[in-house]
């Protein structure tokens, strides 16, 4: 998994703006760089982490560690040999798919220029949900049928049956314990 000390909503804006990205990000955030300091790379006086990968197997136990410096570049193709080299000494490895199921009538309502907005689609995107999306900026009907359940047009909601939630940290974590993330 990549790990920064960025928010989550960072590392989401991060990986749509890779176009998607394959692995899970973590966010050492809050308190800043913990994960970062038990591992030796946070960089305490400049408060950022070094550039580092460090490669734990499935058991637990650190294998691997290369700090390239936070201005440095790592080594693709080594690391992908010595993360052959680590599987091929581990043997198989559990399945770690998630599916991801969403409860009937969950639709997401976005608002053109709002980041809060924004940050919901990311989450959508990167766990790759079939989730419906109405903006009301664009759709009127939709915007009235937020009204309705709601009692107000504020977007991101989230409509659950018929239930609205509008805080964006609230509808990312309930999209993520759709999927058994939490």
């Amino acid at each position: 998994m990549g790990v920064s000390i960025d928010s989550v909503y960072t590392n989401a804006a991060w990986a749509s703006a890779l176009g998607g990205i394959s692995i899970p990000l973590l966010s050492d955030f809050h308190p800043k760089g913990a994960l970062a300091s038990s591992l030796g790379c946070y960089l305490d006086g400049a408060g950022i982490t070094d550039r580092a990968t460090v490669i734990i197997d499935a058991g637990g136990t650190i294998r691997y560690t290369q700090s390239v410096t936070p201005g440095g570049e790592r080594d693709i193709e080594a690391l992908v040999k010595r993360c052959e080299e680590l599987d091929a000494d581990y043997g198989d490895l559990p399945d770690f798919t998630v599916s991801c199921e969403l409860p009937d009538g969950v639709e997401l309502y976005v608002k053109d220029h709002c980041m809060f907005s924004r940050w919901a689609l990311y989450v959508r995107d990167n766990l790759k949900l079939d989730l419906p999306v109405h903006n009301v900026s664009t759709e009127a009907a939709c915007k009235a049928e937020l009204e309705k359940l709601g009692g107000k047009s504020q977007a991101p909601a989230l409509r659950i049956g018929d239930k609205v939630m509008y805080e964006s940290a609230e509808i990312a974590e309930f999209l993520v314990g759709c999927c058994g993330r939490l």
